[in-house]
């Protein structure tokens, strides 16, 4: 059975998570802010997390922000709003999908099973070896493979290709990748990532890889692979 952690400060939106998510198996932990929060996740076992924007002292952004540091564990977001601002603020803090206020049942259960509908697609893939539809990265070659074609890549090219391969439907933004391509202390400006996609997508495209319709640019975010 899968644990979700809910954090809101307010209890009866904790209940009403609850209450929606107990009838289909999941396992619910509640906790009313972000410290308790991150805490739960660095100590007990939690495959997925709901979490509220506003909150005081620490809210969902900041809270995501933080946990993004040490785990990639799938995070939803409510918002009470549906602006675009919230939205974009909380994709570039982290979080894998979001919902906005109110919200019906069949909305979050839905939204809950496709996030690990795409945990299990990775749990079932090697790390040097990920498959995507007809695309395979591989990690032993440096390349990128589409049916019979094979496209060499570059050590930042596969690592960029590897961190959005990864995970799939996720926009990662511009500083994102960043530090998980060149180094947390790198002084490299942040264009050289737009750069090094343009790039990569010329390669590809030489090479008769439809990566238009696979590689991304979330406009004011930043790059994403969809399936």
């Amino acid at each position: 059975m899968n644990t979700i952690l809910l954090i809101d400060d307010e209890s009866r939106m904790l209940n009403l998570l609850e209450l929606y998510l107990k009838p289909h198996g999941y396992i619910c932990k509640k906790k009313n802010n972000g410290y308790e929060a991150i805490q739960a996740v660095k100590k007990h076992s939690i495959d997925l997390v709901i979490l509220d924007i506003m909150m005081p002292e620490l809210n969902g952004f900041q809270t995501c922000e933080k946990i993004r540091k040490f785990s990639n564990i799938p995070i939803i977001m409510l918002t009470a709003r549906g602006d675009k601002e919230d939205t974009i603020k909380g994709l570039s803090a982290g979080a894998d999908d979001y919902i906005t206020k109110p919200f019906d049942e069949g909305e979050l259960v839905a939204r809950v099973i496709a996030q690990f509908r795409r945990i299990n697609q990775y749990d079932q893939v090697d790390e040097h070896h990920l498959t995507r539809g007809a695309f395979t990265l591989d990690g032993d070659s440096y390349t990128l493979k589409y049916e019979n074609e094979v496209s060499p890549l570059t050590l930042k090219e596969y690592k960029i290709l590897h961190s959005l391969m990864k995970n799939t439907e996720r926009v990662y933004t511009r500083e994102q990748l960043l530090l998980m391509v060149w180094d947390i202390h790198s002084t490299t400006d942040i264009r050289t990532v737009d750069s090094h996609i343009r790039n990569l997508r010329e390669k590809l495209k030489k090479s008769c890889f439809p990566i238009e319709h696979h590689l991304k640019t979330i406009w004011g975010i930043g790059y994403q692979w969809k399936i």
